[in-house]
């Protein structure tokens, strides 16, 4: 044999750091197209806008309802507005890839505990035959770093990242022989019941997470006002007597109310270093997201000088699907904000603490989504921002209510980061029951 066959066969020839004892003598693994295991061709959701979460609506599931690691968000709750059919809704072993935008490549795979779920149109669905691949264990290999290599290659546009059904259906993914006992779906089973026992473990850390979000939103339904009223059914000691509420525009309490814009930044990409980038997706319901962040060079933050940030900036998105989502900006290194973000800035006789949390409050993400234009993508004005009522006490008073909310925060930060190293555990055992098909071409 020539030596370029011997390498085209050792090209082929795949296995993980890392089998189980039954699995050590079963032989290689191989390279097969995701399209191969599929019931039928990859397809596409539903295209409609969010609307507030509804009993008598389809819940709707988005991009951005879907957390970095493929979980649903269900938090933040949204529905979509149509007759929907069976196909629209999500089956048991079905997952869904992001197909265009930053996003492209995310993956969720359905559970029945998230409930019936109608899939939005900027994801793709994908349904593999349970007698040729198991679904669980395909979702774990779309968060390794090969796949997200062949993401990165194959999403490559002269516009916009993005890649279709078609192109999904290419992906290689290495799995046992079909030569092995049971078409080699024995070990992904077993590869795939491994992971799931440390995602169960994440499952059961994310619902005391779930408990402590549910119990700051309850407090703060009774630390704020509620519609119509002036004062909130609960205050602390000190203040039960100092009197009603003062109401106060978004205009009155600020000193800049401002959104990004989108820099020229043809042919760059994101960057691993630089100035930090904030966009939609990193501003989430309390805090902001940057486990993935995304850097720009510092020529494009010098040109950007109005949606540069300061700490203790507020940061409220303000288009599509995630619109009125809020944080504060806590960082003290440089970053500035796209389109899609809006800047609230407040002066010194306000707290930031106590606006960032009354931005997160149900009653007044109520009067946002009232103020919202009716176009065909939603959005909130910097009008419409300045114009949006307040009720504040004294400034001490909003120090105390920020002060308790935060020492519940620190629970619910103690809280992710305990997820966050299973997390890791995860990832790094993963990298030893797959193989790593670019050590294997080297």
């Amino acid at each position: 044999m020539s030596n370029r066959a011997n390498r085209r066969k050792e090209k082929r020839e795949l296995e993980p750091k890392r089998r189980f004892p039954e699995f050590r003598d079963a032989g290689k693994w191989e390279e097969r197209k995701l399209g191969d295991f599929l019931l039928k061709k990859p397809d596409y959701g539903v295209n409609a806008p969010a609307v507030p979460y509804s009993d008598d609506l389809p819940a709707y599931l988005r991009i951005t309802d879907i957390s970095n690691e493929g979980y649903y968000l269900c938090d933040q709750k949204v529905s979509v507005k149509i007759e929907a059919k069976d196909e629209n809704y999500l089956s048991e072993g079905d997952i869904v890839l992001a197909r265009t935008g930053a996003s492209v490549g995310k993956s969720y795979k359905y559970r029945k505990e998230d409930g019936n779920l109608v899939f939005a149109g900027f994801l793709i669905r994908i349904r593999p035959d349970p007698q040729k691949l198991d679904s669980t264990f395909l979702f774990n290999f779309l968060s390794t770093r090969q796949y997200w290599d062949w993401v990165s290659v194959n999403s490559a546009r002269s516009g916009q990242p993005g890649i279709n059904g078609n192109e999904y259906a290419t992906l290689s993914v290495p799995v046992p022989s079909n030569k092995q006992k049971g078409n080699g779906l024995p070990e992904q089973q077993k590869i795939a019941d491994c992971l799931t026992s440390i995602d169960d473990r994440i499952t059961a850390e994310t619902q005391k997470l779930d408990a402590l979000k549910a119990h700051k939103k309850g407090l703060m339904q009774q630390l704020f006002p509620a519609e119509g009223k002036t004062q909130p059914k609960r205050r602390f000691p000190e203040f039960c007597d100092a009197g009603e509420w003062i109401r106060k525009s978004g205009d009155e309490i600020t000193i800049k109310i401002t959104k990004g814009s989108s820099p020229n930044w043809q042919g760059f990409s994101y960057k691993s270093q630089g100035v930090l980038f904030i966009t939609s997706e990193n501003v989430r319901d309390g805090f902001l997201d940057v486990s993935n962040p995304k850097y720009l060079p510092e020529k494009f933050y010098e040109k950007q000088k109005s949606s540069q940030l300061s700490h203790g900036d507020i940061l409220i998105n303000i288009v599509g699907a995630s619109i009125g989502r809020s944080c504060s900006y806590l960082l003290n290194n440089k970053a500035f904000i796209n389109q899609a973000v809006a800047l609230f800035r407040v002066n010194r006789s306000t707290s930031f603490k106590f606006i960032g949390y009354y931005y997160q409050n149900d009653e007044i993400k109520r009067e946002m989504f009232g103020t919202q234009s009716e176009s065909a993508r939603p959005n909130l004005s910097l009008t419409n921002l300045k114009n949006i009522e307040f009720y504040l006490p004294s400034f001490i008073e909003q120090q105390k209510i920020a002060s308790c909310l935060s020492s519940l925060d620190e629970l619910i930060t103690a809280q992710i980061q305990k997820i966050a190293t299973l997390q890791i555990h995860k990832k790094g055992l993963m990298q030893q029951l797959f193989p790593d098909l670019d050590e294997v071409k080297r």
